[in-house]
């Protein structure tokens, strides 16, 4: 029993001990000035007390470091592990630049693990950490800084900014220095107006809400703190740490001054009592030389220096401007000025000529939409590679000739641009595309037989106008799906004359050089090199073609390897009697058999390898529109007067893709 008495007074009086160890823990303090020097506050590198109570962090020495730490350490954490507890502190501070109005760098309140930073530097960091540790965890240093410098390097606010510092001096938060009054109005402070002024940080150890807010000297503290922001710092504080200041000096200096201090764990820090702070000197308010430079000169040279970087750039961009927009003008082009535009009109247009604008490329060129910077006009730019010079008068007068056509199924030539080694035309731009791109590969969108009637319709009173109505015969020369556009309402039109070709009525074209895209290519345009209405008609034949059976004009077998001409498979279904065989499936069937039936057999007939057995544009309207009859020829017959309609490539059986359609495949890519 008495062991059992004994062993109890012991465990009583040690907890007992215990609790007043505890219970001796320092967790507040105020200073209402600095006198006598207390002697639980220390100082290194150049902070001192002055005699009537002031504690100096930093004076006029270049390039040091100051700080001022209260010597016991504060527990912030009841364990090792705990969570950090709220803490509060007030205090006045003063910052006196030795140049009047022009900062240097700040200073800070700081909580670090030990009552010394000796490792860190001058300058921007504030004698707080140095180029190897800013950033570190290790640290564990919590931060808030008064700087008056803006650092790009930290992402600094501006030269005149409140920030909180965890562990680096890029903050995690921060803001213009000031406050904010009671009717929620924002008002700037200037740190180095040499004027006190008074600062509060708040941690809620619940929330984890860290405040700071900041007010003139001898004004109540602001309701609305002026920095903000949840962090928890219980992974950043250790169990126990130590509070004070560091500030810093460069090439540049100015007196960074703390008046008063409180400081509070568990609880908000004692207010200070203001009227016992120590009082400020008086400034000498007379302009040191340096100030006087800075005042009188600095400003000068400034203007100067970048009224000269302005005028450099100047003429730098408006010669790189004229050179990107230099356009050759030759003495021949002046009566073709009026439908010349301007390369700057069409570059803007473009934005730039840039990808996302591209509507499609080919041999020949790429083609751009564009919106007309002035007219607001929606149009389409095509860039035509000009590396040969010869005939380039004779081929810009045609298109100008071109441009002056008008028909409702022609897509309008706006103009052309010519610059360095290019031409650049300028059509009306259709908001539906291409005819090809509704015909093949499983389209997104496609045409029903209605539609489809009415765009080859609208291709076919195109061409009668440029071989007959016009005042000058027009060959295309590149009939094909890809050249076939559809306006708003999908009305078919005919665009791309960059290969077209003029001549007067009742004369022959002497031009002999081989043009256009394969699979469209006319036997006799293949023997000759010639041109000619009758070119056009084959090459619409085969568009007939690709629009009713949805196929491109050669295509390649997948079982086989082999290439199949449109023009021989549908002759083959028609060898056999089924020629509806042929149609797209996409057209399911709800479609005019009748119809489909003519334009297949009309596309064969168009495509006849003979061009006097062509029909000319006339008589192939007349047929679309019901206006004649088709002439009713058995494929039989075709064959047996010789009226072969196409042949594989190489074979010998029509006398037609021999040895000239190496030639023909060889100039698909070639121009004028």
């Amino acid at each position: 029993m008495f062991f059992i008495i004994k062993l109890f007074t012991i465990f009583f009086l040690s907890f007992f001990c215990h609790s007043l160890k505890s219970s001796s823990q320092i967790i507040d303090f105020t200073y209402n000035g600095f006198r006598p020097p207390p002697t639980d506050i220390s100082v290194q590198g150049i902070t001192t007390f002055t005699p009537n109570g002031r504690l100096m962090l930093t004076n006029t020495t270049m390039q040091s470091t100051g700080h001022a730490f209260y010597t016991k350490p504060i527990r912030f954490k009841d364990s090792p592990n705990g969570t950090v507890s709220s803490f509060s502190t007030t205090f006045v501070l003063a910052i006196h630049p030795q140049t009047p109005l022009v900062g240097t760098h700040g200073m800070a309140f700081v909580v670090a693990p030990s009552p010394s930073l000796p490792l860190a530097t001058f300058g921007q960091y504030l004698g707080l950490f140095n180029v190897t540790n800013d950033g570190n965890d290790s640290n564990h240093v919590f931060a808030v800084e008064f700087d008056t410098i803006r650092n790009m390097v930290f992402n600094d606010t501006n030269n005149n900014h409140v920030g909180i510092d965890i562990n680096s001096l890029n903050s995690v938060k921060s803001s213009p220095a000031g406050y904010w009054d009671e009717k929620d109005q924002f008002t700037n402070l200037t740190l180095i107006s040499g004027k006190q002024m008074q600062v509060w940080i708040d941690y809620d150890g619940r929330t984890h809400r860290i405040n700071v807010t900041m007010a003139p000297f001898r004004e109540n503290k602001p309701i609305k703190p002026l920095v903000s922001i949840v962090r928890d710092l219980s992974l950043v504080l250790l169990q126990d740490m130590y509070v004070g200041f560091s500030s810093a000096t460069g090439t540049i200096v100015s007196e960074h001054i703390v008046l008063g201090w409180s400081f509070r764990v568990k609880g908000e820090a004692q207010p200070l009592v203001l009227s016992k702070l120590p009082k400020l000197p008086v400034w000498n308010s007379k302009p040191t030389r340096l100030y006087r430079f800075y005042k009188n000169w600095v400003p000068l040279i400034s203007f100067l220096l970048i009224s000269l970087l302005i005028v450099i750039f100047l003429v730098r961009f408006i010669v790189r401007r004229r050179r990107k927009f230099a356009e050759e003008l030759e003495d021949w082009e002046t009566e073709f000025e009026k439908n010349r535009l301007k390369f700057k009109d069409l570059y803007y247009a473009t934005k730039g000529f840039k990808d996302k604008n591209l509507l499609g490329s080919g041999g020949f060129g790429r083609v751009y939409r564009g919106l007309m910077p002035k007219t607001k006009k929606d149009i389409a730019v095509k860039r035509v590679s000009n590396e040969s010079r010869q005939g380039l008068k004779e081929f810009v007068a045609e298109i100008v000739s071109i441009g002056q056509m008008s028909h409702r199924n022609l897509v309008p030539l706006l103009g052309y641009c010519r610059r360095r080694d290019e031409l650049l035309l300028v059509y009306d731009y259709m908001p539906n595309g291409s005819l090809d791109k509704y015909l093949y590969n499983s389209p997104e969108v496609t045409l029903d037989w209605r539609q489809r009637f009415k765009v080859i319709n609208g291709v076919a009173s195109a061409l009668f106008y440029l071989h007959e109505e016009w005042e000058q015969v027009v060959i295309h020369r590149d009939v094909k799906a890809s050249n076939v556009l559809l306006d708003a309402e999908l009305n078919g039109r005919l665009g791309d004359f960059g290969l077209a070709q003029l001549c007067d009525h009742g004369s022959d074209p002497q031009t002999t050089h081989i043009v256009g895209t394969w699979g469209y290519l006319a036997p006799d345009h293949i023997r000759t090199g010639r041109a000619t209405t009758g070119t056009d008609v084959f090459a619409f034949g085969v568009l007939l073609l690709e629009v009713a059976c949805g196929r491109r004009p050669i295509e390649i077998d997948h079982v086989s390897g082999e290439r199949v001409v449109l023009v021989d498979w549908v002759f083959g279904f028609w060898m056999e009697g089924n020629i509806l065989n042929a149609t797209d499936q996409n057209l399911g069937s709800e479609y005019n058999q009748s119809e489909v039936e003519m334009v297949l057999k009309l596309g064969l007939l168009c495509s006849h390898s003979d061009p006097k057995a062509r029909p000319t544009m006339r008589h192939v309207l007349h047929y679309l529109r019901g206006d004649s009859m088709l002439p009713d020829l058995s494929p039989v017959d075709l064959r047996g007067s010789g009226i072969m309609l196409g042949t594989n490539h190489g074979s010998n059986e029509s006398g037609m893709f021999t040895t000239e359609s190496t030639v023909a495949y060889s100039v698909l890519s070639s121009g004028r």
